[in-house]
C-alpha cells in the first residue's frame, strides 16, 4: 500500500519582487527541513543554470507557515504554505525616519494641511 502523502507549497525569494513557488507531495510526518531539502534537489535538477551556493543560503533563512515563524523541525500538514523569510536589510523604524526626513515635514501626514500662521509641526 502506498504511503500517505500531503500536498505543501514552498515559497522563497532570492531578491526583492522575485518570488519562487513550488508545489510538493511529501510523506506524512515530514518536517520543514525535509521539504526544503527535497525542493532544492528538484530545483537544481530542473534548472541547469541554478547556483547551488545561492540556494544553499536558503537554509539560513527563517522558515514560517502561513506567515507565522516555525522551527525547522516543525511537522507539515496538508495544504501548508511554507515560506522562507529573508533578513531585513534596514530596520523599518530607521527607514521611516529617513523617508520622513527626505520628504520633509511640511508635505506629509499630519503636517500636510497646516493652518496659516500656526507654529511648525501643529
Amino acid at each position: 500500500m502506498a504511503e500517505p502523502t500531503v500536498q505543501v507549497v514552498l515559497c522563497w525569494s532570492l531578491g526583492p519582487r522575485h518570488v519562487q513557488e513550488q508545489s510538493l507531495q511529501m510523506p506524512e510526518g515530514s518536517t520543514v527541513k525535509a521539504v526544503l531539502d527535497l525542493a532544492m534537489a528538484q530545483w537544481l535538477s530542473s534548472q541547469p543554470s541554478a547556483d547551488a551556493t545561492t540556494l544553499s543560503s536558503l537554509q539560513f533563512q527563517q522558515p514560517g507557515i502561513w506567515g507565522k515563524k516555525v522551527p525547522w523541525t516543525q511537522v507539515v500538514q496538508a495544504d501548508d504554505r511554507i515560506e522562507l523569510y529573508r533578513p531585513l536589510k534596514v530596520d523599518p523604524k530607521v527607514a521611516r525616519r529617513q523617508r520622513f526626513k527626505r520628504q520633509g515635514k511640511g508635505r506629509t501626514g499630519l503636517f500636510a494641511n497646516r493652518k496659516s500662521g500656526s507654529a511648525a509641526g501643529y
